[in-house]
């Protein structure tokens, strides 16, 4: 695995790299892999859990209206007091 050093980074990009990785409470050096490998591999798997997959699946698919079916009143309960 490479090692990488960047010198001379501007006090406001570190910044907001450092409240970046904060948001997705990892650290910085993940953070920058990540919007490198994002950046420099776009065809690469994402990184993320089950439900980053699931939320970019319905987020893809956009809004759509859903038909809601009318309401009823509930049943009753059972009778116990035999």
């Amino acid at each position: 695995m490479a090692s990488l050093t960047i010198r001379g980074l501007d006090d406001r990009l570190k910044s907001r790299l450092r409240m970046e990785a904060a948001r997705q409470g990892q650290s910085m050096e993940e953070t920058a892999r990540q919007i490198l490998r994002r950046a420099l591999m776009p065809d690469a798997p994402q990184t993320g859990g089950f439900g980053s997959l699931v939320h970019g699946y319905f987020d893809d698919a956009g809004e759509f209206d859903l038909e809601l079916p009318t309401r009823s009143l509930p049943r009753s309960g059972p009778d116990i007091s035999a």
